[in-house]
C-alpha cells in the first residue's frame, strides 16, 4: 500500500534544490530520474531531498487522495510564505543533515507549519500497524516520545520535532562520518549562501510500494504576500 509524506522541500529553480538532489543522486520531481544512489547515502536518496513536516502515513481507508489534496491546498493557502532559517551542514546523532545554524525558536513559523501538517492531516493518517509501531520501539523512548508515537503515530513530532534534511545513511565510523561532512559543507556552501530562502510551498511525496523511492508528486504554494494583503 502507498504511503504519502508531507515535506519541505527548495523550489526547484532555488541552487539548494539542485544541490541537494546532486548530492543524492536522484531529483524526485522527475519520475525517469533513475540513477544509482551515491555511497553512504541509500536512505536519503530513497526519500530525496527534504525534511519532514509531517512523517509517512498510509492514507485512512475511508478518505481519498483527492481529499487529502484539498486539504493541502487549503493549509498551505492559510499559511504566509516566510524566511528560512540559516542552514549549515552538520552532523545529527551519527548522520549528516542540513540543520540550522542557530536554535530554532518554537513559535518559529517553520515549527509552526510542522506543527499544523501534523495535527491538521491527522485525520488522513491510517494508525499504525503492530509491526510500524515496534520498528519505532527499536530503541527506547523516553515516555513523552512514546506518548507521540501513540498519539500522532511518530515520535519526533510537535515538541519532539527537530528541522533536518538528511544528507547521509547512519556512519557508526566516526572518521568516514568526519570525511563526508567535510565534502558536504564543501558541495553545499555556494547554495546555502544564496539568500534568502524562502519556504514557499509544502510538499507531498509518494512512496507508490514498499521500499521503492519516493517521488514528489505534487507542491502547494503558501499564501504570498500580495494576497496576504488583499
Amino acid at each position: 500500500m502507498q504511503r504519502y509524506a508531507v515535506y519541505y522541500a527548495p523550489a526547484e529553480d532555488h541552487p539548494l534544490w539542485q544541490a541537494g538532489c546532486q548530492w543524492l543522486g536522484r531529483n524526485p520531481a522527475d519520475a525517469l530520474d533513475l540513477r544509482d544512489p551515491p555511497a553512504a547515502r541509500r536512505e536519503p536518496w530513497r526519500y530525496g531531498f527534504h525534511a519532514t513536516l509531517k512523517p509517512p502515513f498510509r492514507l485512512c481507508p475511508s478518505l481519498r487522495e483527492g481529499q487529502l489534496h484539498a486539504a493541502l491546498s487549503a493549509l498551505a493557502a492559510a499559511t504566509p510564505a516566510f524566511e528560512m532559517p540559516r542552514l549549515q551542514a552538520t552532523t545529527l546523532a551519527d548522520f549528516i543533515a542540513l540543520r540550522p545554524a542557530e536554535a530554532l525558536e518554537r513559535e518559529h513559523p517553520l515549527w509552526r507549519l510542522a506543527d499544523a501538517c501534523v495535527r491538521e492531516l491527522d485525520a488522513f493518517r491510517a494508525p499504525p500497524t503492530a509491526a510500524e509501531l515496534a520498528r519505532r520501539q527499536a530503541r527506547p523512548l523516553e515516555p513523552a516520545a512514546q506518548g507521540r508515537l501513540q498519539q500522532w503515530g511518530y515520535p519526533h513530532v510537535l515538541e519532539g520535532w527537530r528541522f533536518h534534511m538528511t544528507l547521509s545513511d547512519s556512519l557508526a565510523d566516526e572518521t568516514e562520518r568526519a570525511a563526508l561532512l567535510a565534502q558536504a559543507q564543501q558541495h553545499f556552501a555556494a547554495a546555502l549562501a544564496m539568500l534568502p530562502l524562502r519556504c514557499d510551498s509544502i510538499c507531498l511525496f509518494v512512496e507508490s510500494a514498499p521500499g521503492v523511492p519516493l517521488q514528489l508528486l505534487r507542491r502547494y504554494p503558501l499564501q504570498s504576500a500580495a494576497s496576504a494583503s488583499d
